[in-house]
């Protein structure tokens, strides 16, 4: 399902139903098509924010070469999260190698210290596994920067995982400009590429989509989410799993035209409330 929505209003513009995987064709004349609309209607694009698939830059540039392209924040945060977590497990799994093999039958007075010590390692590993959203969450309390300060203890490389992920999350900081988050970009990609070990399995930081996630900081009414469309979408795949016949397309379409003719007249529905209610409590008016 290919959707157009106003960022500002979230309101849906266009929309089309594909029973297939869309291509570079399809996205081309679906955004075709809107494009010669507001040509037709006296409107220009003033920016775009998509997700992260490759469709799109391509027909963007395309279509509207001078408008920004903005990818969509939540999606490229969420792909290095993703990143950072497999990072997280190949550490977990190198510290599971290193436990050491208790050999079977009862320890002797030589081997216990041993197994205590293997004890302690499958601990730490469980509780790396328990707690790994320590290292990607945005905000932590007192509590979980105390619990996460015991799982770094004495292992360089998870504190560097950390502190990369609290870098990430400067660099979509509001209050500063788009270059000044670029340089801080630069010196985040050294950093990592330091890094042997873990400099692969951080590969999403080297991506294009991070430069283009970071338009918004230099325009305010450029949206920095694809929020607008995830959300009008959101219901349609809830409603999927539960009734049988929006699973087809001529539904899914019906459904969506339902739900543009009801946005189309949402503003007057509005308005005929107001005054409905200004009306009844109105006591000149005649009203109960």
């Amino acid at each position: 399902m290919l959707s157009v929505v106003d960022n500002r209003r979230y309101n849906r513009l266009a929309f089309s139903v594909l029973d297939h995987k869309p291509t570079h064709q399809d996205v081309l004349a679906f955004l075709g098509d809107f494009k010669a609309r507001l040509d037709e209607r006296g409107l220009a694009a003033r920016g775009v924010t998509t997700d992260g698939s490759p469709l799109y830059p391509k027909v963007l540039k395309q279509l509207w070469p001078d408008v920004p392209h903005q990818s969509c924040r939540f999606h490229v945060l969420m792909e290095i999260t993703k990143a950072v977590l497999r990072a997280l497990a190949k550490i977990r799994k190198e510290m599971k190698a290193k436990i050491p093999k208790r050999k079977r039958g009862r320890p002797t007075k030589a081997d216990k210290a041993q197994v205590r010590r293997a004890k302690r390692l499958k601990a730490r590993v469980a509780e790396l596994f328990e707690h790994r959203h320590l290292f990607v969450r945005r905000q932590l309390s007192r509590a979980q920067k105390k619990a996460l300060k015991t799982l770094q203890r004495g292992q360089p490389q998870l504190r560097a995982l950390r502190e990369i992920m609290d870098e990430v999350y400067r660099l979509f900081d509001r209050r500063c400009r788009m270059a000044t988050a670029l340089v801080r970009l630069e010196k985040l990609r050294k950093r990592v590429r330091r890094f042997k070990r873990l400099g692969r399995a951080l590969g999403k930081l080297n991506s294009p989509n991070l430069e283009k996630a970071l338009l918004f900081l230099d325009d305010k009414l450029l949206g920095s989410t694809s929020n607008a469309v995830e959300r009008s979408n959101r219901r349609f795949r809830k409603a999927q799993r539960s009734i049988y016949s929006v699973r087809t397309r001529p539904h899914i379409q019906q459904r969506l035209a339902l739900d543009m003719n009801r946005e189309l007249r949402s503003t007057k529905r509005a308005r005929t409330l107001k005054t409905l209610h200004h009306a009844r409590s109105d006591p000149e008016s005649g009203h109960c």
